[in-house]
């Protein structure tokens, strides 16, 4: 299971399903993140916290534990 974690500077993946339960899913979701989108890797930081993403043309900002409940392709 590859993770948008794991993902390295660069790539460009999609969302295959979204972990995690309750507020913390619908937080994701509400920022665009929703199954079958496109998500492209801009930067992560020197340790790995946060992971800056562009999403429905739009950059933002994940923790690294936010980006670990995204499984993509």
């Amino acid at each position: 299971m590859k993770t948008l974690k794991t993902t390295g500077i660069g790539e460009t993946v999609r969302v295959v399903k979204l972990h995690g339960e309750g507020a913390v899913r619908r937080r994701i979701m509400d920022m665009g993140i929703t199954r079958g989108v496109e998500i492209y890797v801009r930067k992560v930081a020197p340790l790995g916290d946060p992971v800056e993403i562009k999403v429905r043309g739009y950059e933002l900002s994940l923790r690294k534990a936010d980006a670990e409940m995204i499984e993509v392709e």
